[in-house]
């Protein structure tokens, strides 16, 4: 559909929806009062929970704070508007990047429902844990993908440093 329309010329083309796009982030964003780091950076935060809640599946990646501090600087030292909406945008398309599970992340929570019933079939045999009948599966699969989940990211956290990802 969308190649239909573009042949008929009543789409719009990436560039001019990107223009839209963009200029509809910035004047959002110029609505704010900015005076400190805080406010810019709550702005920009603002901003991309705004664009996540609104793209259903598709989540970027909030800068690191020293890129906003660094593009703040530059933004308050510019003194034109048009200049502040240019190095507004230009950081945005440099900066701003979808969101992407890794691997880690994937194979744990695929491979971790499927363990956590065995597991939970292999305990209710053991007089020691009979306590986990009572646990009904409901609870316990998710319960037990969410803290495989949290220990995956937390160990990958703990031995590659603190890497945003």
């Amino acid at each position: 559909m969308g190649l239909v329309m573009s042949f008929m010329g009543k789409g719009l083309p990436t560039t001019q929806m990107l223009s839209l796009v963009m200029g509809t982030l910035y004047s959002k964003f110029i609505e704010k009062e900015i005076k400190t780091f805080d406010d810019f950076h709550f702005a920009i935060l603002d901003m991309f929970n705004t664009i996540n809640a609104a793209l259903p599946g598709k989540h970027y990646d909030v800068p690191p704070p020293n890129q906003v501090q660094d593009i703040f600087k530059k933004w308050e030292g510019t003194k034109e508007a048009s200049e502040k909406k240019k190095l507004f945008i230009d950081f945005m398309k440099t900066s701003v990047s979808l969101s992407k599970f890794d691997d880690s992340t994937l194979i744990t929570g695929l491979v971790t429902p499927p363990a956590a019933m065995a597991a939970k079939r292999a305990g209710e045999s053991l007089p020691q844990l009979s306590m986990i009948k009572v646990v009904p599966d409901v609870i316990f699969v998710p319960a037990a993908t969410v803290l495989a989940l949290i220990s995956a990211k937390l160990s990958k956290k703990m031995f590659l440093g603190n890497v945003a990802s």
